[in-house]
């Protein structure tokens, strides 16, 4: 097994293929991901980091940078979309450190915005990577989210999901869901709800299951961030910055056909397992 490499790219770089590639991948792990609603959603990113073990997919994210106003202060936010990782990497840094340095370099384009991560899950894998990253995450297990961050929080999932985001819960549901983990991938293991982040992760959103999702927020800073994702944010910051944010600059993706992205061949080529 050789070590995964990220790459950083910009949405309008990917080929029809390259996308037919993330949807496969994807739906090896998540139910209710139709390939039209996955390059929905992926048009609206900017940027894609991909993990490959040689020539092969076997991870990504992608992200949208988006600049709002909250409690009378110009401020800066990176999105995070769609994620996976194959399962033989879960633990793997690769993702991580490329997410932080891509970080740090956006925040050089602008030192004076702060920076935020907003991200929205459905799975607590991913909402403990906020305590792995950062000193101050919100929501978190250990005490009340204050009132600029939660005004952050609703201003940025207002404007994105409009009437999907139930402020009251902090939570994104849809009628139908966008997305949900495959059975499979779904159980928790005992041992895990001794910690308390798995433990809350539940509470807070006890219909993960069903598609629905927790909103999150953390500052981008090197003072908020943890040992090796404070080192990549600070190599970031002497990286050039990101392309342009313009989405003038990323066109839309041709439409996905269903052929391929949804074929078992295909999937069992990437490893139905991810």
């Amino acid at each position: 097994m050789q070590r995964l490499r990220a790459h950083i790219r910009p949405r309008g770089e990917l080929s029809v293929q390259d996308a037919r590639d993330m949807h496969s991948l994807y739906a090896s792990y998540y139910d209710a991901s139709p390939a039209e609603q996955f390059a929905k959603d992926l048009a609206a990113k900017d940027w894609v980091i991909e993990l490959r073990e040689g020539a092969a997919l076997r991870g990504f994210t992608t992200l949208a940078a988006t600049d709002f106003a909250a409690a009378g202060a110009k401020r800066r936010a990176i999105y995070s979309g769609d994620t996976i990782i194959h399962h033989r990497y879960w633990g793997d840094q690769a993702l991580a450190t490329a997410f932080c340095r891509f970080s740090g370099a956006l925040k050089s384009s602008d030192p004076g915005t702060p920076l935020y991560w907003f991200l929205i899950t459905k799975g607590h894998r991913t909402y403990r990577y906020l305590g792995a990253f950062s000193h101050r995450y919100f929501p978190n297990p250990y005490g009340a989210t204050p009132a600029e961050a939660q005004t952050c929080l609703d201003a940025l999932a207002r404007a994105r999901f409009g009437a999907a985001y139930v402020g009251a819960r902090g939570i994104v549901h849809y009628e139908e869901s966008r997305g949900h983990l495959k059975p499979e991938w779904a159980t928790i293991r005992p041992a895990l709800l001794a910690r308390p982040e798995v433990r809350f992760f539940l509470e807070r959103n006890p219909h993960h299951s069903q598609g629905d999702e927790l909103c999150c927020l953390a500052e981008l800073a090197a003072e908020n961030l943890r040992s090796y994702a404070r080192r990549a944010f600070v190599a970031g910051l002497d990286d050039s910055p990101p392309v342009s944010i313009d989405r003038g600059m990323c066109p839309a993706l041709p439409q996905l056909s269903s052929a391929g992205a949804g074929d078992p061949a295909r999937a069992a080529a990437l490893d139905s397992r991810a």
